[in-house]
Parts: C-alpha cells; structure tokens; sequence
C-alpha cells in the first residue's frame, strides 16, 4: 500500500461509543458468517462468476433466506430437513469424455510436420476458462500454445512433467512497477504478468519502453489518481474543485490512452478525492472500458468512517456510472471484520447487474508505512496494542519504545488487524481475485505477499485447508483477473488460458509440495514449488531455478483505445 505524503503524528481522539471490532465479531458476524460461508461455498464452487461467464450472480439474501433459519437474530437452532430421496446408483465403469483440447485460435495449431520448440509432458492440464481437466501434453512454439494432446508431441525440447500441474501463467493484478529485483520473486511464485493496478506513478509511454525487454515477466498497470493530482497541485487531503476535477480526470484519460489498463484511486490515502471526482473518474473509465480500482476510504468499523460507508460509496458508483468498479484487497479495507457483510454488498450489486469485482491476499495481517492515513488512530480503529506490530523485515513484533523509533523511520509495518475467517469466506467469492499488493524492494522492509501470494493460496487454502478446490484458486489468478482487463487491453484476451492459441505463459508446479516460505522477518525467500514458467514460450525458470542468463521477454501490457 502506498499513501500520497506522511500524516501528522499518530494521537489520540475521543473513544467513539461503538462498538469495538471484537464486540462487532461477536454481535453481528459470527451469525453471518456461518450463513454466508455456507452460501459463498456452494455458490463458488457451482456457480458462475460474472467476470468468467458474465452471468448472473445469484441473490446473497434469497440464497441466506433458502436456509431456512427462523431467526438470525435469535440464533435459532431449527434443522434443515435432509433429503431422504434414495440417490442414484453409483456408476462402477464411468465412461471417459473424449480428449477435446480447448481452443483459443486454430490457427495456431502445430501442423503435421511441424515441430514444437518444447513440449511439456505427462502433466495435469487446466485450463480455468473453460473447466479443461485432463493429463496430457502440450507444446510451445513462437509464443503460442500449439497443441494440447494425449498423444506424443514432435518437439526440439522435450520435459516430463508428471505429477505437476500445467496451468496458465498467473497473473498478479495488484502489484506495482517492476524493479529489477523483486519481479525474479514473483515468477517463482508462478507469475507471469506483474500488473501494477494499485496505480504507477510514471508517465506510461517513458514507464513502458523502459522496462520492456529489461525484465522476465509482463508488466503494466493503471493511472495512479494521487500521483497525477499532486502534479496538478491538488494536495491529496483538499477537495478538488470543479475545475481541478476536470483536470485531473483529463489527465487520467491522456494516460489511459497512452497505454495505461485503467485508474486506481485511494480515498483512504488520499481523502480529499470527493463523490463528485470519483463519479467523474467512473464515467470516463466506463467511456473508455477500463476498470477503476479503489483502496477503499475506510478499513475500520469505528464511526466516523465506516467501511460498510465505503463499500457502499463504491456500490453507487458503479450503479450511477456504469463502470467496472473493482474493490482493492477487500481483505483489508472495506472487508475486515464484516467480510460476510462486505461479499453479501458487492453479490447484490451484481444481481442488481452492475459491474464489480474485487481481489484479496491470503494473509491474516496488512502492512503500510506508520505515517500513512490508515495509522493514524490506529489503536482505536483496530483495536490493537504494540505487540500487535511488526516492522517487515524485522523479527521482533514492537513495543511503545521501538515503535517511536520504526514511526520516526516511516517504516512499513504489519498489523494482525485480519480475522482468519474473512480469508476462508474471501477466497470463496466467485468474483475474487488474487492480488498481492506489493513486489519486493530492497532492503526487504516488505510484507510476505510480495513474494509468496500466490504460492500460499495453493498450498495452504487449497491443499492443506481445502477452502477452495485447485481448479477455482487457478481462476482467480488467471482467467477472472485476465477477463477484468482485457476489454481494451488485446494483449490480455490472449492470456490466463491453456489454450490453443492462447500465449505461452506458462506455470507448471507440484500441488503436493508448493508453499510459500517467506515471512514478516523475512519475507525475501522464494515460494517452494514452482518448476517451471515460460514467458511467451521462454523458459525463464527450469527445474525450480530462475534462468539469470537468457534474453528477458516481458513486455508491457498496454491499453489500445479506439
């Protein structure tokens, strides 16, 4: 998380006569969150999500009321009668379909006596998009997918990948600009597009040719909303006038049009961004068919400010503007400690039919700079103590001594703010994706997610916990965050797909053994796992090694409005 400038020290203000986050848990969300994970469970793993099929997402309260508890607020203990229908007999020889390999672009297809550069073999292939589950081969030639087959592959490379898992490459939605460091992390944890939607704050022309070329993995991003009003001197805690809104959302478009995949704005950061410069910034990027990302302007339950005001701003946004508003690890903001309440908003906005989505990371603390908006108060807002904080890169959590001196540093710093059962209900929205919210800098004064996001949904939510099945956690960080952007952005149409046709950015890992390793005291360590990952057909890790040698073949991933 970023924030536009520091904030005055940290001091206290009158205890508001709400209640606490731990008396919200205890009054409101328990009832509700066994309600809605019982609903988002079915829902996510039967249903179809808007951003993978665009259909219709069922109604959060009728599916809550078809549960027949008499009375919530009572905490009713009735039964559900269990069906007594006899079920269907078991099929002993069931019978195989037919390998049908899904395809993107025939075109592309190798022909007879046509040679694949690589042929990765004997591993379970998924293609997200369209539920492709089978053990087979495929190959790779000119930075394309050219065959997916059960039979053999004439190739001038072949690797045997059984036991592995073949997947589209995943795509980090929520990351930032690339450094030449920390995005040799993220391709060991399965990335294969470094999308920094959190917002850049660079000229996107200057920002694209630099890196393209420099770097292993794809990159891009958004316009960063702060950034392009402290050019315009629109100090981030004043309320831009009429006039300046017209500047600054003009400005917004010339970078969108530039190359830029959408906005990011950050009313928590930046409160001074008013109803009016959000509506504004809605219709242009609805005009423009790119999604705004929003840091929500609340992350805690304590009046005044609440984050189910916030969500709820963003809901009329989209309702008023048209756009595709995507809420920003909804984990932390806008979601913490009401998850249930925060998913059943965003469910209804879309059964009302507008456009929404939202992304998390599976971690149980956020992190920002001590100066920043959200630290302000924070022992009040969150109801935490010192031994609650940890500097990230630091082994040691702080006391009211050594917080003085990591405040008067500015550093980033962890707070165990998250309810562990907001993760578990998150990941099972079917509008959610994975995003990290950071990339690793040096000196590693950086939260874990920055290099083990990914590999953590896999091995510990999915393989150890079983909260979401492997086909619906390769969704949310392939096809959902490729369908957010590809509306004008070609470049991702053709990407989170094992398809014929589809780019060769590729991720083959072991399901029994991925896992993150990094931690808060050191969160530079490489996620466990991760075999191989080609880059429009490039192989840029081998053998779970990254390949520090050969041509770098990420390249920007830009907007291309007509």
């Amino acid at each position: 998380m970023s924030e536009p400038q520091p904030r005055p020290k940290p001091g206290p203000r009158p205890r508001s006569t709400n209640p606490s986050p731990e008396e919200l848990s205890d009054q409101q969300l328990d009832r509700r969150k066994l309600l809605f994970g019982l609903s988002f469970g079915a829902a996510a793993v039967g249903g179809l999500s808007i951003l993978e099929t665009g259909g219709t997402v069922l109604d959060v309260a009728q599916r809550v009321g078809d549960l027949a508890v008499a009375d919530v607020a009572g905490a009713s203990t009735e039964v559900i009668p269990v069906s007594t229908e006899e079920a269907p007999p078991v099929t002993t020889n069931p019978v195989v379909a037919e390998f049908e390999a899904p395809v993107l672009d025939g075109s592309f297809r190798l022909q007879p006596g046509q040679t694949a550069a690589v042929a990765l073999v004997g591993g379970r292939i998924i293609d997200p998009d369209t539920g492709f589950d089978r053990v087979g081969n495929i190959g790779l030639l000119d930075g394309r997918i050219v065959e997916i087959s059960e039979d053999t592959i004439d190739a001038t490379e072949t690797i045997d990948v059984t036991g592995h898992v073949i997947s589209p490459g995943f795509i980090d939605i929520l990351s930032y600009q690339p450094n030449g460091y920390g995005e040799w992390f993220k391709m060991a944890d399965g990335v294969t597009s470094n999308i920094g939607m959190h917002g850049l704050q660079f000229e996107p022309v200057s920002f694209h040719d630099e890196w393209s070329g420099e770097v292993p993995i794809h990159f891009g991003g958004a316009a960063h909303n702060t950034f392009v009003r402290t050019q315009l001197e629109v100090n981030p805690f004043d309320t831009a006038g009429d006039g300046q809104v017209v500047n600054i959302v003009t400005e917004i478009e010339n970078q969108i049009r530039n190359g830029y995949l959408g906005v990011s704005v950050h009313p928590e950061y930046a409160p001074g961004v008013s109803q009016l410069e959000l509506m504004e910034l809605g219709r242009t990027v609805e005009r423009l068919q790119v999604p705004m990302c929003v840091h929500a302007r609340f992350s805690d339950n304590i009046a005044p400010g609440l984050q189910a005001e916030a969500t709820g701003e963003l809901v009329q946004v989209a309702r008023e503007t048209g756009a595709h508003v995507h809420i920003e690890h909804i984990n932390s903001t806008g979601g913490t400690g009401r998850m249930a309440e925060a998913l059943g908003e965003i469910e209804d906005a879309l059964a009302e039919g507008l456009s929404m989505s939202a992304c998390m990371y599976p971690y149980e603390f956020w992190a920002t700079t001590l100066k920043s908006n959200r630290f302000q108060d924070w022992q009040e807002k969150f109801g935490l103590d010192y031994d609650q904080l940890q500097v990230a890169g630091e082994p040691n959590r702080l006391t009211a001594e050594t917080f003085e001196q990591a405040y008067d540093e500015n550093l980033l710093t962890a707070a165990f703010a998250i309810p562990p059962g907001d993760i578990d209900l998150g990941l099972q929205a079917s509008f959610m994706i994975i995003g990290s919210d950071a990339i690793l800098e040096r000196p590693h004064n950086n939260h874990p997610r920055s290099t083990g996001c990914f590999a953590r949904t896999l091995g510990v939510y999915t393989r150890e916990r079983g909260i979401i099945d492997l086909p619906t956690a390769l969704s949310m960080m392939t096809i959902r965050p490729a369908r957010l952007l590809e509306r004008n952005a070609p470049a991702l149409s053709s990407k989170g797909r094992m398809q014929i046709g589809a780019d060769a950015d590729v991720t083959v890992f072991n399901p029994d053994t991925i896992i993150d390793r990094s931690t808060i005291a050191n969160p530079a360590q490489e996620s466990f796992g991760v075999q191989h990952v080609f880059v429009d057909g490039v192989a840029v890790r081998r053998d779970g090694i990254n390949d520090l040698e050969n041509p770098r073949p990420g390249r920007a991933l830009r907007s291309e409005i007509i």
